[in-house]
């Protein structure tokens, strides 16, 4: 009794030490060195027009890399791999989205938070990692209205929907993630929503 005991103790001072790592946010292309980024708010190829980030650096929580990498992992051998739309977002920016777009639809309020304040959220696609080429999904990002729902059909092709339906499949039973059902491209790691909002800017 006493040794298991004296081992709780030694032990869970790493225990509380991992599970704090896993929520610090961490650049990544340091544990995915061949996933591609395309941080639209990086640039004006947006749905505000404006550049919102001084920097093309991902954060994510390490928590959520580390269950994006498996699935990078898995799409290698098929020769895919994924495109990083957005990850850790500061909750000013997200406090001026809300304010020119005010639908918590596809825009969180600031007031809550988004999930990608607290580095637990992702969007993104699929690519032909030979080509660079995105596979066709059913919108583009930040398409706001029900054609970019999961399950939706109408005036989609078969390939649309056969991409995004793998995509949902490897995020959520090879990943572990979930979907938001409004948008194709969002999703989200469980553990990671219980980290605090966050407004620190990325340099």
């Amino acid at each position: 009794m006493k040794l298991c005991t004296l081992l709780t103790i030694l032990l869970l001072p790493c225990l509380v030490a991992a599970q704090s790592a896993d929520n610090e946010l961490v650049n990544v292309k340091e544990l995915i060195p061949d996933i591609v980024l395309d941080l639209k708010y990086s640039t004006t190829d947006n749905f505000l027009h404006q550049k919102l980030y001084t920097t093309n650096e991902c954060l994510l929580a390490q928590g959520l890399v580390k269950r994006l990498k498996v699935v990078q992992d898995s799409l290698r051998v098929r020769g895919l791999g994924m495109k990083i739309f957005d990850g850790y977002r500061p909750r000013a920016v997200q406090y001026l989205m809300f304010e020119i777009f005010p639908d918590p639809t596809y825009v969180a309020d600031p007031a809550s938070g988004s999930n990608h304040n607290r580095g637990g959220a992702v969007d993104l696609t699929l690519v032909n990692l030979a080509t660079g080429e995105e596979l066709p999904m059913p919108t583009p990002f930040d398409y706001f209205g029900d054609a970019a729902s999961h399950g939706w059909t109408i005036g989609l092709s078969a390939e649309q929907i056969a991409n995004r339906e793998l995509l949902l499949g490897m995020m959520e039973n090879v990943g572990g993630l979930t979907r938001y059902a409004a948008e194709w491209w969002h999703y989200q790691h469980a553990p990671s929503l219980a980290n605090p909002l966050m407004d620190f800017q990325m340099k």
